[in-house]
């Protein structure tokens, strides 16, 4: 019943940009917080970057002020654009709720490498 499908990921050198989408649906996802969740390789999945129902964003020290989350409530997606990508962004990237979190998706790729 619930799919969360991210996409947008890739290679990427230091420096460079990427946006990822995630496209929800068995969810209300209108009414839901939601965050982007990475993980990087050897690591435990962590939260990267939240976004309110109403559209405030919080990101985590690492991503503040390279990092945007954004939601488009009408298409059920939500999105991170990433700019200035460090080596220890490498991971796979992962959408869901912030609380009584869905079944996770494949989530996407990003590797940063020179």
């Amino acid at each position: 019943q619930v799919q969360l499908v991210e996409s947008g990921g890739g290679l990427v050198q230091p420096g460079g940009s990427l946006r990822l989408s995630c496209a929800a649906s068995g969810i209300k996802f209108s009414s839901s917080a939601m965050g982007w969740y990475r993980q990087a390789p050897g690591k435990q999945r962590e939260l990267v970057a939240s976004i309110t129902t109403g559209g405030i964003a919080i990101n985590t020290d690492s991503a503040k002020g390279r990092f945007t989350i954004s939601r488009d409530n009408a298409n059920n997606t939500l999105y991170l654009q990433m700019n200035s990508l460090k080596l220890e962004d490498t991971g796979v990237y992962y959408c869901n709720k912030v609380s009584f979190l869905a079944s996770w998706g494949q989530g996407t790729q990003v590797t940063v490498s020179s």
